[in-house]
């Protein structure tokens, strides 16, 4: 439920964090006439819209809004380059320095959050997971890390997944993420 706070020239309604995004806080203000700004405040985001914009309207300026910037975030306008060398940090930090060949974004993972090919040394990441936490990336990059030392889902490969200190926390986050967007993702992800 959205709190909210008045002054003379302008209203504050704090809505609290989704799944698929952060603490939203939107000023409506007086002054504005037409245009709305999205920007980062910390871990939230800041909306500043008219105070004339009522309902519906006000729903999709604030939606509008907000995506924008999500798709502005580091790891969305970063590409594969960005990616790849994220992996290769986290290789060395939970993967004993065992790199990848190439790591990628792909659109067509339909049932997968990322997989890995042991024999190609490739990993491959579902670009839905662009508006995720760098965090829920990470603990994937790292699963996917760990099928380079070990192909399947055995105790030894968990050891290694495990490294990355939130790996249950990005399970839990992906698995509300899934049900949030309708998906059917298999609930671990298997070596290909």
């Amino acid at each position: 439920m959205a709190k909210s706070s008045a002054s003379s020239e302008t209203q504050i309604t704090i809505e609290p964090p989704r799944f698929d995004r952060p603490e939203v806080e939107i000023r409506a203000s007086t002054r504005r006439k037409k245009t709305g700004n999205a920007h980062w405040s910390g871990s939230r985001i800041v909306v500043q819209i008219p105070a004339r914009v009522r309902g519906r309207e006000r729903r999709a300026f604030v939606d509008e809004l907000v995506e924008r910037l999500l798709t502005q975030r580091p790891q969305n306008a970063g590409g594969d380059g960005a990616l790849e060398e994220r992996a290769h940090v986290l290789a060395e930090l939970y993967n004993d320095g065992i790199l990848p060949v190439s790591v990628r974004w792909v659109t067509n993972q339909q049932a997968r959050w990322a997989s890995c090919s042991p024999g190609t040394r490739e990993i491959r990441v579902s670009s839905r997971l662009r508006q995720c936490p760098e965090w829920v990336i990470d603990a994937v990059l790292v699963h996917e890390l760990a099928h380079l030392q070990e192909a399947d889902h055995s105790a030894k490969f968990y050891e290694l997944a495990d490294r990355h200190p939130r790996q249950n926390d990005s399970a839990l986050y992906l698995d509300g993420y899934a049900l949030g967007l309708g998906l059917r993702i298999e609930s671990d992800v298997d070596a290909s």
